[in-house]
């Protein structure tokens, strides 16, 4: 029997046990698989807190916005992305400036008809399941609203894994919302079987099963140079056609040119105080080196230069010939690794590289069949 046979106008939520666990990546997954098996996949987040303005003027939930465009989904963004709570809402919510019976029936009203338009809808929402708790919308809330059964996300790993996912399971049973199956993500390919075997083993006494294992893919946790414009605030000066260049390397340089120099690495980010001329014009030597051997390599280089003074003219225009990607932050060359090493980098909708390895690598570690038979039997 078809899935569509089997599930007309079906849905689920998915949730996860906290912030940057990889929703946004899974759900990337799970609509192109679900597309395969649907004539129509629908997609809204109910409620979301990082909004952004689109060409239309609607400020609409940014993760909206990236399903949107890069499914060519066809629902309207209001309805996509009904409940937004921008800074300063949760103020006056409490103090009585929002009814909590509008935002609900706003939500249904949305769900309801992307819902109708669609053979499958599926829900993303906001954080962890306790997110929005405050002004009592969250996540297990809204599941409950909408009548969908949860998938929660996890970070992959057994013990902490299972104990968050026991603290979000419990949230979900005291507001109705039950929760029908697991998927870790981020899972370390050598630990991934003994963590299938033995969170399978876990679960198995909640009834539930594990409906996938991601495994960790470190090109998916590499920030672009566009996560650094927004990391730190800041435009890049040269290179901006490579907004979307990622780096298998980082190096801060406080070392000799001559050491630097015997350490030069392709598609390496370079972090290097201004005044550092010499490791500059080292690094600008190895790329055009590389170009006059075989005019079509690259070195895939990248630049954040650092200090109190911007780097010297003479120096930006010879990077910008050499169309590396380069920005200027006024911090110390410590301070600018600092932020990287704990920076999360979000999958952007221009991102479209960063995007297909997402959808690649966990449409092919779901299992489709199961979370079948699972929604199946809710029908049945």
């Amino acid at each position: 029997m078809s899935w569509e046979a089997v599930m007309q106008k079906k849905g689920v939520f998915i949730a996860s046990t906290g912030q940057n666990v990889g929703k946004t990546t899974t759900c990337l997954g799970l609509i192109s698989g679900l597309k395969k098996r649907f004539s129509s996949v629908g997609f809204m987040k109910p409620v979301g807190q990082e909004h952004i303005e689109t060409s239309c003027g609607i400020h609409v939930d940014k993760d909206v916005v990236l399903f949107k465009e890069h499914f060519s989904l066809n629902s309207d963004y209001k309805d996509m992305s009904p409940i937004l709570f921008p800074q300063g809402f949760t103020r006056h919510y409490l103090d009585g400036a929002y009814d909590e019976k509008d935002l609900s029936q706003q939500i249904l009203r949305s769900f309801s008809k992307i819902h109708e338009e669609h053979a499958f809808t599926l829900v993303e929402g906001t954080g962890h399941i306790s997110v929005g708790s405050i002004v009592n919308m969250n996540n297990a809330q809204v599941a409950s609203l909408l009548s969908l059964p949860v998938i929660l996300i996890a970070s992959g790993g057994l013990g902490s894994a299972f104990d968050e996912l026991a603290l979000n399971k419990a949230m979900c049973e005291k507001h109705g919302a039950k929760v029908i199956g697991v998927i870790l993500n981020r899972v370390l390919p050598d630990k991934r079987e003994m963590v299938i075997e033995y969170m399978n083993k876990a679960l198995a006494r909640w009834k539930i099963p594990l409906l996938g294992s991601i495994p960790y893919t470190p090109f998916l946790s590499s920030p672009s140079m566009q996560d650094f414009e927004t990391l730190f605030q800041c435009t890049m000066l040269t290179g901006e056609c490579h907004r979307m260049r990622h780096f298998k390397h980082t190096r801060l340089v406080a070392t000799s040119v001559e050491s630097y120099s015997q350490h030069i690495m392709p598609n390496q980010l370079l972090i290097t105080p201004s005044t550092r001329e010499d490791i500059i014009l080292a690094t600008l030597s190895r790329h055009w080196d590389m170009k006059i051997s075989s005019p079509d390599s690259d070195l895939e280089s990248g630049m954040i230069l650092t200090g109190h003074a911007m780097p010297k003219p003479h120096l930006l225009e010879q990077i910008k010939k050499a169309n590396i990607p380069m920005l200027y932050v006024p911090v110390t060359s410590d301070t600018a690794l600092k932020m990287i090493t704990v920076h999360t980098a979000k999958i952007q909708k221009e991102d479209l590289q960063k995007i297909q390895e997402a959808i690649g690598v966990v449409e092919s570690h779901i299992n489709f069949e199961q979370l079948e038979d699972l929604l199946s039997a809710r029908t049945s």
